[in-house]
């Protein structure tokens, strides 16, 4: 029996546990959340096994402990550990977005003794809590595994093998790579789509009817600024210097682009349109790794009552779970786009196959 000990079950934290109880044998998951009643969800639906009372009354039971809150909580549990006797093999990790904030706070644990092993899955979902967890969370996303300096390379290899039910990719890196890494692909982005978000507000403060005609490339582009706020400015604040180097890297490209535009220097322009097209063409999230791990259908509807409906109805006969849904354009006369959001290629390649057989139009699939 290996007993796990998980800090926060909020989306990460509870599809960790749904991944451990579903996929590996003889687990014992005990579950600490500040959200009492979160708690008695993953108790009653079997998400966990137990209550945990605090981190300190249950840590010394552990055989692995998962420290899923935001950044500068997974500081002060690790400061609590220090003040319990944990079994000698025991392996600490977590689930933070930023790694040298982390494992600068766990040099006092891993001095005495204890494997350290710095967490991140690149995976999410604009969704938050534990009602929103999904054991499939993590399928085919990148799961970084950073250790502490001097971890035998066969515990880092016993908590991958734990972890193996997420059906992750596992990669191991150094922190500062894994910091500049998700400044550049999650950080910063999660930033640009907020402000995206705010300033539109702004711009169209005197005109709250505006931002109904926001369609499918906002929405997109923005999803992400629905996330949970106390994260992200968490870990703005454990990542700063990596991210500010990013920043003045953006601020001097669109310096450029404002340029160009000045001069009307069209040749300019469509490089740059050209570049980021071609880029992002090549990047193919089936086998890169989505982050998150989002995989879409694109189904035209026609504008009439129950339409939606029956798209979902079939579905939900086969028992084929939607990460989100949205209509990306509705207009009088017209069929509309329908975006249909799975957290698996499996449940993707299903749904499509079931959609066409009932004579539903695919548009595309991404």
């Amino acid at each position: 029996m290996t007993t796990v000990v998980i800090e926060g079950l909020g989306l990460i934290g509870g599809s960790l546990a749904l991944a451990l109880k579903q996929e590996v044998a003889d687990t014992y998951l005990i579950g600490l959340d500040r959200d009492l009643a979160g708690l008695r969800f993953a108790k009653q639906t079997g998400i966990i096994d137990e209550i945990g009372t605090s981190l300190t009354a249950v840590a010394s039971r552990a055989d692995v402990i998962i420290l899923a809150t935001p950044v500068k909580n997974i500081a002060t549990s690790l400061q609590q550990l220090t003040t319990v006797t944990l079994k000698p093999n025991a392996i600490v990790t977590d689930t933070g977005s930023t790694k040298q904030t982390v494992l600068a706070a766990a040099a006092p644990l891993a001095a005495q003794g204890i494997t350290v092993i710095g967490g991140h899955p690149m995976a999410g979902s604009h969704k938050s809590g534990i009602h929103a967890a999904n054991a499939d969370l993590f399928r085919s996303a990148y799961f970084f595994l950073v250790p502490q300096q001097n971890v035998a390379p066969l515990q880092v290899a016993r908590l991958q093998r734990l972890l193996a039910g997420t059906h992750a990719k596992f990669l191991q890196v150094a922190p500062a790579e894994h910091d500049h890494i998700v400044g550049m692909l999650s950080h910063v982005p999660h930033m640009l789509a907020a402000t995206l978000v705010n300033e539109t507000t702004q711009q169209f403060q005197d005109s709250p009817t505006a931002l109904r005609l926001a369609a499918g490339g906002f929405r997109d582009m923005t999803r992400i600024a629905s996330s949970d706020p106390q994260m992200w400015a968490d870990i703005l604040l454990t990542n700063t210097a990596e991210i500010q180097q990013i920043l003045q890297r953006y601020i001097a490209d669109l310096t450029d682009l404002e340029q160009a535009m000045t001069t009307r220097d069209q040749t300019a322009l469509l490089n740059f349109f050209k570049q980021a097209k071609v880029t992002r063409d090549a990047i193919n999230p089936q086998k890169a790794g989505a982050i998150p791990g989002f995989f879409d259908v694109f189904v035209d509807i026609p504008d009439r009552t129950g339409a939606i409906a029956e798209v979902t109805t079939i579905l939900a006969q086969a028992q084929i779970q939607l990460v989100n849904i949205q209509v990306l354009e509705t207009r009088e006369e017209l069929s509309g786009i329908l975006q249909l959001t799975f957290s698996s290629a499996a449940a993707q390649a299903q749904a499509q196959q079931l959609l066409a057989a009932q004579q539903i139009n695919i548009l595309r699939r991404a």
